[in-house]
């Protein structure tokens, strides 16, 4: 689900904050922010057009609706952040809907289910090792845990390719479908 530039404007303010505290922490450039329904890993060639027409059935299972992101946090919690995150707010048990019905239509293609309750949320950084600074970032975290990051409209869901390399992932959108039963 991508995200407006109003939020990436405020998770970067967010990140700048956390930013300051002395951790090795590897962050998410700001342009790839968006909120993750399901990963598949590595999807052979061939079935890509199956995975992108599961989604499209997906998504046309819920009605477009508005998502606030909002709130800092860690998995797995602040007093030991592993994956620093903003979440969410209004919306959030719709955004469950919807990993719920694209999780259900991708195992119908063989991909495993996820048995974890899903948390959506925006993947701002992740802390590379332990140091002095983790502490210090858990707390910065923990002050940050009301954060308002803003409010978007979720009317389509994104299937991205993602290539990894020395600078990080690059996105390449495979197909777009619009939420709702009119998805023309």
């Amino acid at each position: 689900v991508e995200i407006s530039p109003a939020i990436r404007g405020r998770a970067e303010e967010l990140i700048e904050q956390l930013r300051s505290v002395p951790a090795d922490v590897k962050w998410v450039a700001v342009h790839n922010l968006h909120v993750t329904l399901k990963f598949l890993g590595d999807v052979p060639s061939p079935e890509i057009p199956s995975v992108c027409e599961a989604v499209g059935q997906a998504a046309a299972k819920v009605e477009p609706f508005e998502l606030e992101v909002r709130g800092a946090g860690a998995f797995p919690s602040a007093g030991r952040p592993r994956t620093l995150w903003l979440g969410t707010g209004d919306g959030e048990e719709e955004m469950v809907t919807l990993h719920g019905h694209v999780d259900t239509a991708l195992a119908e293609l063989g991909f495993l289910k996820d048995h974890r309750r899903f948390h959506p949320h925006l993947t701002l950084g992740r802390v590379r090792r332990g140091g002095p600074g983790v502490a210090q970032l858990g707390q910065l975290v923990g002050q940050n845990a009301d954060f308002p990051a803003g409010r978007v409209t979720v009317s389509r869901l994104i299937v991205f390719s993602s290539q990894l390399d020395r600078t990080g992932p690059t996105y390449e959108a495979l197909s777009r479908a619009k939420l709702g039963s009119d998805r023309q």
